[in-house]
């Protein structure tokens, strides 16, 4: 889960996927001793840094129906809310729906 010490041993000759940071925050907002905004924190600031080409893989959970429970409703806000600081930090983002690629920011 802890995926900044990874990021900071990449080179400028790598290149690194991240797949998925679905799956990181779910286990994050799962794991009972976390700190889920020092940990997201700590992604943002190692992907920043990082001098390795990163591709991160992340799902678009907001389109859907509103869940029902607590937990769902706050994964589902917290996971929108990293893709934007994701977004932030990226120098290309493309959303694929149906295998078709659109480019949100930047250009491939």
């Amino acid at each position: 889960m802890d995926v900044a010490p990874v990021l900071d041993s990449l080179g400028g000759d790598q290149i690194c996927l991240l797949d998925c940071a679905t799956m990181w925050l779910s286990n994050h907002m799962l794991a009972e001793d976390g700190d889920l905004v020092s940990a997201q924190r700590d992604l943002l600031d190692a992907l920043a840094r990082c001098a390795a080409d990163v591709v991160v893989v992340s799902n678009e959970t907001g389109q859907g129906i509103v869940p029902e429970n607590a937990l769902a409703r706050r994964f589902r806000e917290a996971q929108g809310r990293l893709n934007i600081e994701l977004a932030k930090v990226a120098d290309t983002v493309v959303q694929v729906t149906v295998g078709l690629p659109h480019v949100l920011k930047g250009a491939l």
